[in-house]
């Protein structure tokens, strides 16, 4: 299992979100920076990982700052997983809080 460590205290809407989740997992040029293509992008590096563990750093002010990335972020995650297991597979991407 792969872990990244994100700090998200920096994001303060879509472009800065998905500014920090490109450099961070090196996307490729034509990435689309909407979440359709953040799906495609982390599925295939958490596949790649065989599973892809996300330390989000900030979580609880960004679900104050920003609430609609904090549940995109969760519905995303949620589902790659599902698609993973409707393809007959197990989850292979995890979101941990900690305490912040």
């Amino acid at each position: 299992m792969k872990i990244a460590t994100i700090d998200l205290t920096t994001v303060t809407g879509w472009e800065s979100f998905h500014e920090l989740f490109a450099q961070l997992f090196d996307s490729p040029d034509y990435y689309g920076r909407n979440m359709d293509a953040w799906i495609d992008c982390m599925k295939d590096f958490a596949v790649g990982e065989s599973s892809l563990r996300l330390d989000l750093k900030g979580m609880r002010a960004l679900k104050t700052r920003c609430p609609e990335i904090y549940e995109a972020l969760n519905e995303c995650s949620a589902f790659i997983n599902y698609r993973s297991a409707e393809s007959g597979g197990d989850s292979v991407i995890a979101l941990c809080y900690g305490h912040t």
